[in-house]
């Protein structure tokens, strides 16, 4: 609630009288929140936001305008400014007191700008829309997005409110698998290298239990296996069965740092660097 405060004078014959100072208040009767549906986020990942609307007096606010910053931004030392959701088109949903009712207009992707909201007294409006990130949004440990919504008409000051999403805590792997030569005699030698990836921004330590798994076809024999070059000893690295072909690592052995997040200067556009492990198993093709 603002404050405003009011004195009057009264002047005669060079005297000046002052009345009492006297003090209202301002009841700010329309009121916005924001929230996300999902609290964090990662690349090319998709939110909902839900933008709520209260209008706790006896007159209804018609034609409202509500804007998003899609989570704008500064960086770099030129003072660049990067956007790092885009508007999912088609999305946006519009409520009033509970009702469904027709898609506002949309007068702008960015900053999203939806045009025609209209309040109710004593009632309520919601939009609910998904966004996307994209290169510019902030990757790595700790990283963030703050998106902030307004809400501005006829009779009253622009409100905000704002939601925070953060980037995905966590391990995130995957594997790739590569044979050589592809071309081979009966009975002769293959290499399988399998290159391990660590996308997120923990690495995957030995207390994570990481297991790998392969059953080779036609099965190894003579097999030798070499983790991130430091060669591995069978029933203490891992389990193989001649009979089956199936290979399995042991408990503790599979570690993959975590990847290193960079954000270009220039540009603004965030970039991964996986942190690697590469496994390699060497054996004799057998009938």
């Amino acid at each position: 609630m603002a404050t405003f405060y009011n004195q009057a004078t009264l002047s005669y014959n060079g005297t000046v009288a002052s009345s009492n100072i006297t003090a209202g208040e301002i009841m700010e009767v329309l009121s916005v929140s924001k929230a996300a549906v999902l609290d964090s986020y990662s690349q090319d990942s998709s939110n909902t936001f839900i933008i709520s609307i209260v209008n706790s007096g006896s007159v209804c606010y018609n034609d409202l305008t509500v804007t998003d910053d899609m989570g704008e931004y500064s960086f770099g030392e030129t003072d660049g400014t990067a956007v790092p959701m885009s508007y999912t088109e088609g999305s946006l949903l519009y409520y009033v007191n509970g009702v469904q009712q027709p898609t506002p207009v949309i007068a702008s992707l960015y900053p999203l700008t939806v045009t025609g909201v209209n309040v109710p007294a004593g009632g309520n409006a919601a939009l609910i829309y998904s966004a996307e990130t994209n290169a510019y949004a902030p990757m790595g440990s700790g990283a963030e997005i703050t998106n902030t919504a307004a809400v501005s008409g006829t009779g009253f000051g622009p409100v905000t409110a704002s939601a925070d999403i953060s980037y995905a805590e966590g391990i995130d792997l995957a594997i790739s698998k590569s044979l050589s030569p592809a071309a081979v005699e009966e009975n002769g030698e293959v290499t399988y290298t399998f290159v391990i990836q660590n996308f997120g921004t923990t690495a995957a330590e030995a207390a994570d239990n990481v297991i790998f798994t392969d059953t080779f076809t036609p099965v190894l024999s003579g097999l030798t296996a070499e983790f991130n070059g430091a060669v591995w000893a069978s029933g203490t690295d891992y389990a193989y069965d001649p009979a089956t072909g199936t290979f399995t690592s042991l408990d503790g052995v599979i570690t993959v740092p975590a990847a290193q997040f960079s954000q270009d200067p220039d540009t603004g556009q965030w970039s991964t660097q996986a942190g690697v492990s590469t496994l390699i198993i060497k054996g004799r093709l057998s009938r």
